[in-house]
């Protein structure tokens, strides 16, 4: 059984990770050692079996004998740990759930219901680092695949509806501490039948400028509200968020040589952990909306069409309906006036699930059977 190095999986993906592993046996397939960066010594996890106390993740000795290391540990400590392993001779498989190794030519995004065979051609020119790619481009591809697959896609623009998930716990929680400031400040209008709407908002726009409104982390409302700005910015005027739907997408798709053209804008709304998108998609050529349907909804196990009514929208394609599974919908699928070879579709998915975790583990369970 290989030996596989756990660092990382404590926080939001690791603990995402570890719920999915276990639900799905990964652990009895292998020998885990779990590492820690503040509390050597301590108890490792409750996985169903007896392990080793918490190992230090820094000790190189200790993770050169890993044959696997999955990490969700951040960027920080992939810069801090990896050139120094890889230079001690360390020759095992490196899957990170941090960007920071994502665009390097030795290494390869992972999303295998997408890229299967960029995957396993890499293995086989012995590539060791695998890593998670960005949540909004991992879900859109799960939900367009269908159409990459077959070559339908000249270009395409999405809009996404980012969850607060997608930057971190902390955000999570200042997303809940806001809505419940709005809610408290509202209670007694609410209360009150005879209230009118217009007295409702007024106290709700007040509490959204209020100088004690929750802010730290955001910086502006999200609650009521959204934030069109997602990451850093780019000297051509996008966000780094907007630029890796470009560069990622192609790279997973093994497109280095010809790209497939991919733009948008990135807001962040408040959902706590579903990304939601909007596509454009310049088609090749006037392929018929049953081929297309067919092609979208057959691609995958985990990819659902769904037909274009209000009935089914309001039920299967909202972040409340598909938090917390694997599920990825899609629907409002239609032909554009702007011409037979334009197409819109709208996507959502659980952005710690294919977003981030699951990619993760999926390449986990390709290591073991290749052994």
């Amino acid at each position: 059984m290989l030996k596989l190095g756990m660092v990382g999986w404590r926080g939001m993906v690791g603990s995402v990770l570890m719920e999915r592993m276990l639900a799905e046996k990964d652990f009895e397939r292998c020998e885990p050692l779990f590492f820690t960066t503040s509390q050597t010594g301590q108890a490792a996890p409750d996985i169903g079996r007896e392990l080793p106390p918490l190992q230090d993740a820094h000790d190189l000795r200790l993770l050169a004998d890993m044959e696997v290391i999955i990490s969700c540990q951040g960027g920080d400590y992939t810069q801090a740990v990896i050139g120094p392993l890889r230079d001690s001779g360390w020759q095992g498989y490196w899957i990170d759930a941090a960007s920071t190794l994502r665009m390097e030519s030795d290494s390869l995004i992972i999303l295998d219901p997408v890229n299967r065979s960029v995957i396993d051609a890499g293995l086989d020119r012995g590539i060791k680092n695998f890593i998670g790619g960005n949540c909004t481009v991992s879900l859109m591809l799960m939900a367009l695949a269908g159409l990459f697959a077959n070559g339908w896609v000249e270009w395409l623009t999405t809009m996404t509806y980012q969850s607060a998930s997608g930057a971190g716990a902390k955000y999570m929680r200042e997303l809940v501490a806001q809505m419940r400031y709005l809610g408290e400040g509202s209670a007694a209008l609410l209360d009150d039948p005879a209230t009118a709407i217009a007295a409702i908002d007024r106290q709700v726009t007040t509490d959204l400028n209020a100088d004690d409104f929750p802010t730290p982390c955001f910086g502006a409302p999200l609650a009521a509200a959204l934030i069109p700005w997602i990451d850093r910015p780019m000297e051509n005027g996008q966000t780094r968020e907007e630029w890796k739907g470009l560069v990622e997408t192609n790279k997973i798709l093994g497109r280095g040589e010809a790209p497939i053209p991919i733009d948008g804008q990135c807001v962040r709304v408040g959902a706590m952990r579903c990304h939601s998108q909007a596509f454009t998609i310049k088609l090749t050529g006037d392929i018929p909306l049953d081929e297309l349907e067919a092609a979208l909804g057959e691609h995958n196990p985990w990819v659902r069409l769904i037909p274009n009514t209000k009935a089914a929208t309001l039920t299967e394609l909202t972040p409340a309906k598909v938090s917390g599974t694997l599920s990825v919908p899609i629907g409002r699928v239609r032909k554009l006036n702007m011409g037979k070879d334009y197409l819109t579709a709208f996507s959502v998915g659980d952005q710690l699930l294919w977003g981030a975790a699951e990619p993760l583990r999926r390449m986990l369970e390709i290591l073991q059977n290749r052994r």
